[in-house]
């Protein structure tokens, strides 16, 4: 009897293990046309950071709200500022964190501030085509294109001999346009912030862009005789993407400048600030950074 139960123990379990390494390693089951929400976080990121990139190329704000839709998150503007604060702190490309920043301020607001590119219309003429004076080309006979992308076609006309006048269309190099770089911040607010219940000495510094959008991940530039410091917006993002603070050491004074380039901030300390019972204590400096 007890041959027999333990027979049929050790049955169960060889047809638990055969079956368990038939599904697993032999013919495993291939789940075809899941759901974005049942990808796991890494590909939902993965998903999010192409979402916000056909975003800023489009504009087209309904279709990503319907694209961020599918993922199932219970928050989808929590979802997009939380990728983008892991994304700046393991130093990944500041501009995948900035289209998650825009599409996150897109949704949040319901306006769409992308460029939105408009189709160009380019005439094509080809080299290898003469035509005289006499049957001259119409441009209804001329190949026209549509293109995504602006293109500057130059021709050169040619005239050959003095006998019939043979015109030839020579096309030029094509000259791909560069987007010009953004203009420097300017220092638009320097605030002396008395509040005791903040740190004492804390330099608060604020940036936005010329839509009066803060910017997460800009490098912040803070300078002192013999030494020198770095810090990010966007690492506190209870107070703001664009917001970013450091601690001030009394009796020193600080330059303040933005590494993308701005206006520099001279003479920066922390002041002193007195209670209204009359004590003293280190207050702070407030520092505002706006693109033109």
């Amino acid at each position: 009897m007890r041959r027999a139960i333990w027979g049929a123990i050790i049955g169960l379990l060889l047809g638990v293990g055969i079956g368990l390494g038939y599904a697993w390693a032999i013919s495993p089951h291939h789940i075809m046309n899941a759901p974005p929400s049942a990808l796991r976080a890494e590909f939902k990121d993965q998903y999010r950071s192409l979402i916000a990139a056909a975003y800023t190329a489009t504009g087209n704000l309904p279709r990503a709200q319907a694209r961020l839709s599918v993922l199932g998150d219970a928050d989808p503007i929590e979802a997009l500022n939380a990728q983008a604060q892991r994304m700046l702190a393991s130093l990944q490309t500041f501009e995948r964190t900035e289209h998650l920043v825009a599409l996150a301020a897109a949704v949040g607001t319901g306006v769409s501030d992308a460029p939105v590119r408009t189709p160009t219309m380019d005439i094509l003429i080809d080299a290898g085509n003469t035509f005289t004076p006499t049957s001259p080309l119409s441009l209804t006979d001329l190949p026209i294109l549509l293109s995504e992308t602006p293109e500057l076609i130059e021709t050169q006309i040619t005239v050959v001999g003095m006998e019939p006048t043979v015109v030839e269309a020579t096309p030029r190099p094509t000259h791909t346009p560069t987007p010009e770089p953004g203009r420097p911040f300017t220092l638009t607010g320097q605030e002396t912030v008395c509040d005791s219940n903040l740190p004492r000495g804390l330099l608060q510094v604020m940036v936005m862009n010329r839509s009066r959008r803060q910017v997460v991940g800009a490098e912040v530039v803070i300078t002192w005789d013999g030494g020198k410091e770095q810090f990010f917006t966007g690492l506190k993002p209870e107070l703001g993407n664009g917001y970013a603070d450091y601690l001030m050491t009394p009796d020193t004074t600080y330059t303040v400048q933005l590494a993308r380039g701005s206006d520099v901030a001279l003479g920066i300390s922390a002041p002193t600030c007195q209670t209204p019972d009359g004590a003293s204590f280190l207050g702070s400096i407030k520092l505002t950074f706006q693109q033109p």
